[in-house]
């Protein structure tokens, strides 16, 4: 097979895995697009959907950690189908769901299964792609993930009017259709790489996946993506109900702005991709171009502290599409640097550890928005997610570069 085709097929193997991950995201996001509607139905506020964004997050933390070592034990393909078949049921049942608490229970199974969806990527990057390439991976990745974000809205309008449980009905039958794609894939195209294959600046000394979290690179990962993953949470959750209560939009004028950061976002995925490629290739270790595209990501980032003096709608998608940029473009590179650090034999385990912290931070976080929001400090929620962007920089120059 020639080097080119073997590339192509590589990447086409990376990109129809990454369709689980915009079926993972669609299912989340229908419901913080489709708010307004479940609020009013269930008498809820936005506190309320606070709480349930937190249940959710908990659940997809404490599965996270059984999901990694699920995936190094049993490999990408069998956990990964698993996991989709799992989600998938979980979200045909959030549309028989009539109340709080009924609603409550179906999110949680949903995180169980959709935990394992960040660590498999991260592994499939590690056996399929070149080092140099992941962080790109990981942007390829955010465009299924920014998908759902720019899919979800087109059911506004039939979700007024016909209601809002079909949309989770499609969804949901949508990853059984995927499950038997990829397997076809899987056999068509094999991986590049073996699963227990070491990077070259891979920390060797990791012999089981429990005992990186006594890693203190991983320690290190773990806290910054805690501090970066704040403003992720905040756009990916709240667009929708922060365009009607900021902007006093209606459930249908969003539609027309929900979907454009979400795909600015998608740039600004490959421009981190790109930052660290491009370094990479000028002789920069991939874990100093990878802290310093993060370093570019946070300053860039500041711009969100404008966006409480948006005097309209435009302005306020406008900005919210400049802060989601930076936040992926450093967040990709964040997400690349386990299998820079670990390689692909403990990828699993290693974005677990990560998956876990961005679940406990929306647990707690989601909480505090919503009760923010529901006093209309919308400053206030603004500087909680973007300052602490810089300390995540920061605390990324910690980490131990194994790599020279």
């Amino acid at each position: 097979m020639e080097l080119s085709t073997a590339i192509k097929l590589r990447w086409l193997a990376a990109g129809i895995f990454v369709i689980a991950s915009t079926l993972n995201y669609l299912d989340r996001q229908l419901l913080s697009t489709l708010a307004p509607l479940l609020l009013t139905e269930f008498h809820m506020d936005q506190l309320a959907f606070g709480y349930v964004v937190s249940v959710f997050s908990i659940f997809y933390a404490v599965a996270s950690l059984g999901a990694g070592w699920i995936l190094d034990r049993f490999g990408v393909t069998r956990s990964i189908c698993a996991a989709v078949a799992w989600w998938s049921t979980a979200a045909l049942t959030t549309a028989v769901t009539h109340g709080f608490g009924g609603l409550l229970l179906t999110r949680s199974a949903l995180a169980i299964g959709e935990s394992a969806g960040i660590p498999a990527v991260g592994k499939l990057n590690g056996i399929y792609l070149k080092p140099s390439e992941r962080a790109l991976g990981a942007a390829l990745n955010q465009i299924g993930i920014s998908l759902a974000s720019i899919i979800a809205p087109l059911w506004i309008g039939f979700a007024v009017l016909r209601g809002w449980r079909i949309p989770f009905i499609v969804t949901g039958a949508l990853g059984f259709v995927w499950i038997p794609i990829w397997l076809i894939t899987h056999r068509a195209i094999p991986p590049q790489y073996q699963a227990n294959e070491l990077a070259p600046n891979a920390e060797r000394s990791v012999t089981k996946s429990f005992s990186l979290f006594r890693n203190r690179n991983l320690q290190i990962l773990v806290l910054a993506n805690v501090l970066w993953m704040g403003s992720y949470s905040l756009w990916q959750s709240w667009i929708t109900l922060y365009l009607v209560h900021t902007q006093n939009l209606s459930l249908k004028e969003t539609a027309q702005f929900v979907w454009i950061p979400p795909l600015i976002s998608n740039a600004g995925g490959f421009f981190g991709g790109w930052l660290s490629l491009h370094w990479i290739n000028r002789s920069l270790s991939p874990i100093s171009a990878r802290r310093r595209a993060v370093w570019l990501s946070a300053i860039g980032a500041l711009v969100t502290l404008l966006l409480p003096f948006a005097p309209t709608a435009a302005w306020a998608t406008a900005l919210i599409s400049a802060s989601f940029f930076f936040v992926l473009c450093g967040s990709v590179n964040i997400y690349a640097l386990p299998i820079d650090l670990f390689g692909a034999q403990h990828t699993g385990m290693a974005l677990a550890a990560l998956t876990f912290a961005y679940g406990l931070l929306q647990a707690v976080i989601s909480p505090i928005i919503g009760f923010l929001s529901d006093h209309h400090l919308y400053t206030q929620v603004v500087w909680l997610v973007t300052i602490p962007l810089l300390v995540s920089a920061l605390v990324l120059g910690r980490l131990r570069d194994t790599s020279g």
